[in-house]
């Protein structure tokens, strides 16, 4: 019969007669095909030769069927379907087949399909196909990813062949190789030798972790584990996570204002957020305090982690890594929204996960950081003192406590946040981490202005966590006129204020105080960086200037001493006297008054000293305004 034949296709492929025989340059007879073949939709009406003479399963399904008149084959289940199937069939015809990336994968999956290999044929598919893979694939990064990413419609055909196994593999190859030569053309170019004068501009060694972004979730996750084994840095891992999630959640995070909460469509949203946040927390680098994985994409992962209800476990692993990295963490980092499900009642922000994760970074074990320091270092280096304002340690702390005090001012405003939760967080620091409380001061009395209706003990117990030592002269003021606070943290305030101002003014020096505290650092700035020396002269007249202002505060403060004793006895004599607050009331007096008396006898003992007309004065008005 030859090679002279006559092709007539139905479906998609009407026309392929016509053109396999233009292409091949034979001539049409009139011989009719004695072979039909249905893929999917599509009918082929073929010839037996030349594709028996080719392709290993046709010829066994031909050739071993007791029906030797047999003229109807169904190869639906051919990888690639009807578009491999007519390039497989050109290709047994004669007709040069192209390939290229984007029909290498599906060409070589139906070539093992109609088992077009060496034994019925030299150069057959199989072969040409594997040439292809060796030359043009393999070899290059992303066209393995590109060629990968075809290998997801092919499954599991793909699989079974091992086509996507030496894909993962090459990709992972060829990623540490071209580290290692990326470090090595680095070292070049820090220690030039004479023969390289002229260095090329180093390539970005990511270029290639953009284009993972086009696999779906399982193929990528087999990528990155074997990139991992072969020992690519951690560095570079990160910054492909944070590329394909980005990428994977983008369409994802964007919900429709419109959307039903609680629906079908709803609930799917959450389950793929759920998968990738969960995968990806899975995949990120091990757990240590100087983790690459950047905070702003932990917290991120967090986010979407509370919002799509991920396990407990993936949540605590966040919540882990969030916290040994806390001093690296800025407000928006921490401001995590609850999963409130449109609950008018609940609070706005998961105070709960921030619990967490600040108890995780104040107890971390000292031998974990000791561990991570590098061992070649010598030991006089490491050996800080925990409370030294210098260390490690005591500067992180100091960080994370501005940063609880911002955070706590921000969660203030939200009215249905629950006074025991926002007292757990003020309760959170140790006495040492906090060298001003001016922040706290601030965010407890923003909380009590929201939240006017508190119970007194809860009230009290708020304001417990203020160390009045710590305020400055500017809090302490405001605190003494707060009609918020309970009267024991005004009295607390004015009693420190107080002993403050006659030790600053008869030069003593009281560590336990807010003003000695601040002295035993005279070079913090308050970037924590030394502001350098001062001159003796500048040093005098601030000091002069500082005694005359404390001079009109001592004033301003006794005046105000006594105008809160009158206050306290006219509330006695108009109240019962078997009331039960009186004998709170009798109490807070008799102490104002051993405090009045005290500091008249240490002013008269200092206008005994002292024969100025400032201090004779001072000392009138302390007589003046005296209820003794």
């Amino acid at each position: 019969m030859g090679l002279s034949m006559e092709m007539e296709v139905y479906g998609k492929s009407n026309n392929l007669t016509s053109k396999l025989l233009a292409l091949a340059n034979m001539p049409i007879s009139d011989v009719s095909s004695d072979l039909t073949i249905e893929v999917g939709a599509s009918s082929f009406a073929l010839h037996k030769f030349p594709l028996v003479s080719r392709s290993g399963r046709i010829k066994k399904l031909l050739v071993d069927t007791k029906d030797a008149k047999i003229s109807h084959i169904n190869l639906s289940s051919i990888p690639g379907g009807s578009e491999a199937f007519e390039l497989a069939a050109k290709f047994c015809y004669g007709i040069n087949v192209e390939i290229m990336l984007s029909n290498v994968a599906m060409l070589r999956c139906a070539s093992n399909f109609l088992e077009m290999t060496e034994e019925f044929a030299d150069k057959n598919l199989e072969a040409r196909t594997e040439a292809y893979m060796k030359d043009m694939v393999l070899p290059n990064i992303s066209s393995s990813i590109s060629v990968l990413h075809h290998c997801e419609s092919l499954l599991p055909i793909s699989e079974e062949i091992n086509l996507v196994n030496r894909l993962i593999n090459a990709i992972a190859n060829n990623a540490c190789k071209e580290q290692l030569t990326s470090s090595l053309l680095k070292l070049d170019h820090n220690f030039p030798s004479k023969a390289m004068s002229n260095v090329a501009p180093e390539t970005p060694s990511d270029w290639w972790g953009k284009s993972l972004a086009v696999l779906n979730l399982s193929f990528f996750q087999r990528v990155i584990l074997a990139v991992k084994s072969k020992g690519l840095n951690q560095d570079m891992i990160s910054k492909i996570l944070i590329n394909y999630t980005h990428d994977s959640l983008q369409g994802l995070a964007v919900r429709d204002p419109h959307l039903v909460k609680g629906s079908m469509f709803d609930l799917e949203l959450q389950r793929k957020q759920r998968v990738v946040v969960e995968a990806m927390v899975n995949l990120l680098p091990t757990q240590s305090r100087k983790s690459p994985v950047p905070m702003a994409f932990l917290s991120s992962l967090l986010k979407t982690a509370i919002a799509s209800s991920a396990s407990t476990s993936c949540k605590s692993d966040l919540e882990r890594r969030i916290g040994l990295q806390l001093d690296q963490a800025i407000l928006e980092d921490i401001l995590i929204p609850a999963n409130s499900h449109r609950n008018s009642h609940t609070a706005m922000y998961d105070t709960d996960s921030i619990l967490r994760i600040f108890s995780i970074f104040l107890n971390l074990d000292e031998d974990e950081e000791e561990d991570e320091e590098d061992p070649l270092r010598d030991e006089n280096d490491t050996a800080y003192d925990f409370d030294s304002p210098r260390s490690p340690k005591q500067s992180s702390i100091l960080k994370v406590s501005k940063l609880l005090d911002t955070y706590l001012a921000e969660v203030a405003l939200d009215t249905n946040l629950s006074p025991l939760k926002f007292i757990a967080l003020t309760e959170l620091l140790p006495d040492h981490a906090r060298v001003v409380s001016d922040g706290l001061y601030r965010a407890v009395d923003v909380f009590l202005k929201v939240h006017p209706n508190m119970k007194d003990t809860e009230r009290y117990r708020l304001c417990k966590t203020i160390d009045c030592q710590k305020l400055s002269q500017e809090a302490c003021s405001h605190a003494a006129q707060n009609e918020r606070l309970p009267v024991q943290m005004a009295v607390q305030v004015l009693y420190f204020e107080q002993i403050r101002l006659r030790n600053a003014m008869s030069g003593g020096h009281n560590p336990f105080f807010f003003g000695a505290t601040n002295s035993q650092f005279p070079q913090r700035s308050s970037s924590g960086v030394g502001s350098g020396a001062i001159s003796p002269r500048d040093n005098y007249a601030s000091v002069r200037r500082e005694n005359r202002e404390l001079k009109l505060e001592v004033a301003r403060m006794r005046m105000r001493l006594t105008d809160l004793e009158k206050d306290h006895v006219s509330m006695k004599q108009e109240m019962v006297g078997s009331h039960p607050t009186n004998k709170l009331l009798k109490s807070i007096t008799r102490k104002l008054r051993k405090l009045n008396s005290l500091f008249r006898i240490n002013n008269m003992k200092a206008a005994g000293s002292k024969a100025n007309s400032e201090s004779r004065f001072l000392s009138h008005r302390r007589w003046r305004y005296s209820v003794s």
